[in-house]
C-alpha cells in the first residue's frame, strides 16, 4: 500500500487527508481526497472511506470522521515521528490562518467604526473603542513574531543533517530539536489562535447588532475564528506542549 501511494503523494499527483491521534478525529475535505489515512498508536492505516460529514461552525471547513478499520500501511517509531512532524506542520498552517483571520477582522472593524456615527461623530473617535482596537492589534502583533519563529524552527528541522528521516523534526518530543520545534509551533498556535478569536469578539461587539447577521462578509470571518483557535491543537494542549518543550 505504501509503495502504491507514496510516489503520488510526494509528487503532488495524489491528494490525501489525514487524522492524527491527539489532534481530533476529523479528516479535512476527506470527500475530495484520493485517500484518507489515519494514525493511531503508531500505526498508519488507509481508511475504507471518508465517513460522514460533521457539522462545523465554519461552513468552509468540511470535516469528516473516517470509517473505522482499513488496511494497515506501516507502524513503528518512524510513523510516530512522521505523525509528530505532520502535526507540527498542520498546527503551524492553522496558526497562520488564525493570524490572517484576525487581521481581516481588525481591518473590517476599523473601517466600520470610521463610518458608523453616534452623537454626530464616528464611533471610532470614542476612547473606549480606540482602546479595544489597540488591544486587538497588540495581540495580533505579538503573535506574528512567534509565527515567524516557528517557521524558522520548522525550516531548521527540515534541513537537519544525519541519516534520512532522522532530522530534528523526527526526534522524540521532549528531546533535542524535536522539542524546540514542537514548543515553537505550539507557542505560535496558541498566540495566533487566541489573538484571532479576540479579534472576532471585538469585531462582533464593535459592529453592534449588524455583527450578528449574515448580511456582511464579517459573518464568514467570525465563524472561522473560533474553530481555528481549537483546530490542530487547543489552547490548553498547546500550552502543555510549550511547557514540555
Amino acid at each position: 500500500v505504501a509503495e502504491e501511494w507514496l510516489p503520488g503523494i510526494a509528487s503532488g499527483a495524489a491528494v490525501v487527508s489525514l487524522t492524527l491521534e491527539g489532534y481530533g478525529p476529523y479528516a479535512p475535505d476527506a470527500d475530495a481526497a484520493d485517500a484518507v489515512f489515519t494514525v493511531t498508536g503508531g500505526e498508519l492505516r488507509l481508511a475504507p472511506g471518508p465517513g460522514e460529514l460533521s457539522a462545523s461552525a465554519d461552513p468552509a471547513r468540511r470535516l469528516f470522521r473516517p470509517e473505522p478499520g482499513g488496511a494497515p500501511v506501516a507502524k513503528g517509531p518512524a510513523i510516530r515521528a512522521a505523525a509528530r512532524a505532520a502535526g507540527d506542520w498542520a498546527a503551524f498552517a492553522t496558526a497562520a490562518l488564525a493570524l490572517g483571520c484576525g487581521e481581516e477582522l481588525l481591518r473590517a472593524t476599523v473601517a466600520y467604526v470610521k463610518q458608523r456615527t453616534q452623537f454626530g461623530v464616528p464611533v471610532g473617535s470614542f476612547q473606549a473603542v480606540k482602546h479595544r482596537l489597540a488591544d486587538t492589534l497588540l495581540g495580533l502583533e505579538f503573535a506574528r513574531p512567534l509565527l515567524y519563529g516557528a517557521a524558522v524552527e520548522l525550516a531548521s528541522g527540515c534541513s537537519g543533517t544525519g541519516e534520512a528521516g532522522a532530522g530534528p523534526a523526527a526526534e522524540a518530543p521532549g528531546t533535542g530539536a524535536g522539542a524546540a520545534v514542537a514548543a515553537a509551533v505550539a507557542a505560535a498556535k496558541v498566540s495566533a489562535g487566541e489573538a484571532g478569536y479576540a479579534a472576532a469578539r471585538a469585531a462582533l461587539q464593535l459592529h453592534g447588532a449588524i455583527g450578528y447577521t449574515e448580511e456582511l462578509d464579517l459573518a464568514w470571518w467570525l465563524r472561522r475564528a473560533r474553530p481555528l483557535r481549537d483546530a490542530w491543537g487547543t489552547p490548553s494542549a498547546c500550552r502543555a506542549r510549550v511547557l514540555a518543550g
